[in-house]
């Protein structure tokens, strides 16, 4: 059997992603919980914001009424359908105990999202990890919430195939500008991908791992973090692999 290597999160995240999605509607208070009932030890959602600027979950950030489809901007919170949870609604119902990983489909949300964490819980802000798809965003990010006044989490989400300069180039840009990590698909990663990010002191995410096989490789190359809309089978890798 390879040996695991080593994390720089220890443990490794186990994020339930939108909820316990394979199991329940994703993106619904119910999902969540179920999530972490199953044992996971963070959650995912993508946030969008409305048209009174009350951050949402949801994924496709739209709202069908009728044959017609709108986006959740153009829609008050009290509009919106009831199924749609708020930031604050997630945190109320399931605490601030465990690592919440956001995706900003809206490029305004992430003040909204600190705002929120900070109301309810300050010290869950380091336990809160803002995934950007632009590295100029996440730059930009990183200088509106300096680390020693917002310990909010920050990650490049991306594919290899979208980054124009080599591996090892991006993870030294990322860490030069304080980025936390990175957060790649699971055919992204290999060992020595998560060495070379390790190396430069940045965690490396690993999304879409729906299998046990995948889940069990993840983790055994040292990956920091993982999605999985199959809680269930990926709290019985972590704790095949892991051990906690």
């Amino acid at each position: 059997m390879q040996q695991r290597l080593p994390s720089l999160l220890d443990p490794p995240i186990t994020f339930g992603h939108r909820g316990a999605r394979a199991h329940a509607p994703e993106n619904t208070l119910e999902s969540f919980e179920l999530a972490l009932r199953l044992g996971a030890s963070g959650l995912e959602s993508d946030v969008w914001l409305t048209a009174d600027r009350i951050a949402v979950l949801d994924h496709d950030g739209v709202v069908r009424r009728g044959v017609r489809r709108r986006p959740i901007s153009e829609f008050t919170r009290a509009e919106l359908p009831a199924h749609i949870p708020t930031l604050f609604d997630l945190l109320e119902r399931c605490g601030t105990e465990y690592a919440l990983s956001l995706d900003l489909k809206d490029p305004e949300s992430a003040a909204a999202i600190v705002d929120v964490v900070r109301n309810t819980d300050e010290a869950m802000l380091e336990r809160v990890w803002l995934c950007e798809a632009s590295f100029e965003r996440v730059v930009e990010l990183r200088t509106a919430f300096p680390v020693d006044s917002t310990p909010v989490r920050l990650l490049q989400t991306t594919r290899l195939d979208r980054i124009k300069e080599t591996p090892e180039q991006r993870a030294a840009a990322l860490s030069l500008h304080g980025i936390d990590g990175i957060n790649l698909h699971r055919t992204d990663w290999n060992g020595g991908l998560v060495a070379l990010v390790h190396r430069f002191g940045l965690m490396a995410f690993g999304w879409d791992m729906q299998l046990e096989h995948e889940l069990r490789d993840a983790l055994r190359m040292g990956l920091d973090a993982v999605y999985s809309d199959h809680v269930d089978t990926m709290i019985d890798a972590f704790h095949d692999e892991i051990g906690t």
